[in-house]
């Protein structure tokens, strides 16, 4: 078992490096951005609402050569967990420089706008959009730290309402998402009046849609999850030139990602 000096100091051997929190990456879309951010160096924090399943991942992680991973409890529906994590870090690491809002639930399938029960719409969006508000709140002045922060909200196509509601849209018939999709438009109406509000700093926040990808989220139906995870990580390390305050669907479109709100 390791001393609290020997975890004081793996915590603190990244300082300097770039810092990244990850909510629900204990799986998934998350867990493999994570490996591949820390494989770049970056200091990786997996946001997890079991945090004894995140250790049990970084340890099995380590053992594979992985390095600049911690797992930290983070529920976004629980206000508690989410300014104890912002303590661990701002401990370890003095501020944050990236904060990708990924944990998300589809709920219950199918959804229908006219019969699901306001209960289950308030369930989902408790996580989906209350989440990304409750944790970003709460990041912002550690990621204004940061002299290039960056916040990746990550979507989804079917959260676009131009796109939706358009009869050549393929996805147009996906009535079934009434309430997932829902969710992620209200999240994607946020992240234009976040990135409306840090126009004038070095922020650059955008929504990225990573596709339909081979996960639990979709009983393991679509593309490949590197794809994906591809997708998040260019938004998340784009420099001062890069875009801010738009929707990428690369999956949607291939020439320049961008997708209308």
């Amino acid at each position: 078992m390791k001393s609290k000096n020997q975890e004081h100091e793996k915590s603190n051997s990244k300082k300097g490096s770039k810092s990244v929190l990850i909510t629900g990456a204990n799986k998934g879309i998350g867990l493999e951005t994570a490996k591949q951010l820390s494989k770049e160096g970056l200091f990786v924090y997996l946001g997890s609402r079991d945090v004894e399943k995140g250790n049990a991942i970084v340890k099995e992680l380590e053992g594979n050569g992985f390095q600049n991973l911690k797992a930290i409890e983070l529920d976004v529906t629980k206000p508690e967990t989410i300014l104890s994590a912002k303590h661990i870090i701002e401990q370890e690491q003095g501020g944050l420089d990236i904060l990708i809002n990924n944990a998300g639930i589809s709920g219950i399938l199918p959804q229908n706008a006219l019969h699901t029960s306001i209960d289950h719409f308030k369930e989902v969006f408790e996580v989906n959009f209350y989440g990304v508000i409750s944790v970003t709140q709460a990041f912002m002045d550690l990621l204004r730290k940061s002299p290039q922060p960056r916040i990746v909200n990550v979507s989804t196509s079917v959260g676009s309402l131009s796109l939706q509601s358009d009869p050549n849209w393929p996805a147009y018939d996906y009535a079934k998402y009434a309430v997932y999709a829902s969710s992620k438009s209200a999240m994607n109406m946020y992240t234009v009046q976040l990135a409306y509000q840090l126009r004038d700093t070095a922020f650059k926040v955008n929504a990225v849609c990573p596709g339909y990808t081979k996960t639990d989220f979709t009983n393991h139906r679509g593309g490949e999850v590197e794809e994906a995870r591809k997708r998040i990580i260019k938004y998340a390390l784009i420099d001062q030139n890069g875009p801010t305050g738009k929707f990428f669907s690369e999956e949607t479109n291939p020439e320049t990602g961008e997708i209308p709100w």
